[in-house]
């Protein structure tokens, strides 16, 4: 990056760490960023700093807040007798982005991976059993992605919940809507079939 003066180099470097940003687009971002005024880049800048000092997880349920607990455990319209368990907190956003569900949630902070070297313990899988041992959960509904370590996860929740008297179920996996059958696995369409529901 020698044809670059410093600062700008330096800018490229930092943005090109961030996850999906590749060179071009980090130089992209970088001379999008030089055309801007200086003080909406010095709002963006203050907004990062801002957003990683407060933001911190939830005491209950480990989403993102900038406050003791988070907004969906502080409204009393939620049902308490629903917790959707998730590995992240950008899938409580993904899930509320759909207006269908109106429970709880928890986040794990990730799923159980021996390759990588994450066990139950690394998750916030007990603070979710200490929260179904209050009472009030009817409905534990696990919402981890479709692959090893979330299946992995899913089975190892369903075996530790269960006993506790509390129906777990999955989301429905399959096919996406507007997908094509004959572009699809065939483990996609397995689930897809086993998932069905009545017309």
């Amino acid at each position: 990056m020698r044809q670059f003066a410093k600062p700008l180099a330096r800018l490229i470097e930092e943005l090109e760490r961030l996850p999906g940003v590749g060179p071009k687009t980090a130089q992209r971002l970088a001379f999008h960023l030089l055309r801007q005024p200086p003080e909406e880049v010095r709002g963006l800048a203050e907004a990062m700093v801002a957003a990683r000092e407060t933001v911190r997880p939830c005491a209950e349920c480990f989403n993102l807040t900038d406050g003791e607990r988070c907004a969906i455990c502080e409204d009393p319209r939620r049902d308490r007798g629903q917790i959707c368990v998730v590995a992240q907190a950008r899938d409580v956003a993904a899930m509320e982005a759909t207006g269908e569900y109106d429970g709880l949630y928890h986040v794990l902070g990730g799923l159980i991976s021996p390759m990588e070297g994450i066990g139950p313990e690394e998750l916030s899988i007990g603070a979710l059993l200490e929260r179904l041992k209050q009472g009030g959960v009817r409905e534990v509904i696990i919402a981890t992605n479709p692959v090893v370590e979330g299946d992995a996860t899913a089975m190892y929740l369903a075996r530790l919940i269960k006993p506790l008297g509390i129906k777990v179920t999955r989301i429905a996996l399959g096919l996406p809507v507007g997908g094509d059958l004959d572009y699809a696995d065939q483990v996609t369409i397995a689930r897809a079939l086993a998932g069905r529901t009545e017309l």
